[in-house]
């Protein structure tokens, strides 16, 4: 009986990233995202924030060898920027632009690589060690959640913010992992799976709630008696569930508790993952943006130069 509850429980937190494709998911350029060709993405020898930016919508490469140096300059370039933001304090400073421009334009050349598995193999195969495990990992992850995305055209249902501070929310993933025992890159990933860090606002179709999607049933189990719409609280109840469901010890166990199907889990583990191996890898899931799916194409909802 406990079983069948949880499966019912988490697959409803699907709704919300698959309709809006809020995870990592999507699939190339698309209609919504055509415009004329940006400025190069800055060079790795360059300062982030004295290097020409990429245009928000900018046309994006199509073949392997363009992805690939397009990946690359973007990849080099990243690193730095966030470096800049974090001498800053990410608790205190909004992101600057030159991450906001570089997380984008890389959050969109993983999606085009998700959409075409051989366009990725072979351009990853182009890709110097340090760019490609990232690059293979952040695909397959996109890949992953948009098999789980149903086209959405109604645009008004989504009701969109902007997040708390990224060193706000990090602080909440740590505080969390350390009551919990569970990683705090799971927990990052799931939100960032979830509602983008906060980004997406709308209830699920199933009235799943908060930044970390539960239904109000779970969360009076769960939530500890916090504010299902309170960050810190959402965090707090999100380490709970995993902890109750396997985890640290069993992170697919309880991840697939959290949303019973193994391209969730997957794509949680993989953005985790790259976490892990380089904490800077926050910084710029923090910066992606909420994409929705619709049968009209790909319409970016969030972020400089959104439509709605």
């Amino acid at each position: 009986m406990m079983r069948i509850w949880k499966r019912r429980l988490h697959r409803r937190s699907a709704a919300v990233a698959v309709a809006a494709a809020v995870a990592a998911a999507g699939c190339g350029t698309g209609e919504a995202e055509r415009e004329p060709a940006p400025a190069a993405p800055p060079t790795a020898s360059a300062s982030p924030s004295e290097s020409p930016l990429p245009e928000p919508n900018g046309k994006l490469p199509k073949d392997a060898e363009g992805l690939a140096a397009d990946l690359e300059r973007t990849h080099r370039a990243l690193g730095p920027a966030v470096d800049e933001w974090l001498r800053a304090d990410p608790a205190r400073t909004g992101p600057p632009d030159a991450v906001v421009r570089l997380a984008l334009r890389q959050q969109r050349l993983y999606r085009v690589l998700a959409k075409d598995r051989g366009l990725e193999r072979r351009t990853v195969d182009l890709l110097p060690g340090e760019v490609a495990g990232p690059a293979r990992d952040n695909a397959i992850a996109v890949r992953k959640i948009l098999e789980l995305a149903k086209p959405e055209d109604d645009l008004g249902k989504f009701r969109t913010a902007e997040p708390l501070p990224a060193g706000v929310l990090l602080e909440h993933f740590k505080d969390a992992a350390k009551r919990f025992g569970i990683d705090w890159q799971v927990l990052a990933a799931i939100m960032l799976v979830e509602t983008k860090y906060g980004r997406i606002k709308s209830p699920s179709w199933a009235g799943a709630q908060g930044p970390m999607q539960f239904l109000p049933s779970t969360w009076r189990q769960y939530g500890m008696g916090g504010d299902i719409h309170d960050a810190r609280d959402a965090v707090m109840g999100a380490a709970n569930y995993l902890k109750a469901s396997g985890a640290p010890g069993d992170y697919r166990r309880a991840l697939h508790a959290y949303n019973p199907t193994p391209l969730y889990v997957d794509a949680v583990q993989r953005h985790a993952r790259q976490m892990r191996r380089d904490p800077r890898a926050y910084y710029a899931y923090y910066n992606w943006q909420v994409f929705v799916v619709t049968t009209r194409g790909d319409v970016r909802i969030t972020g400089p130069g959104a439509r709605r």
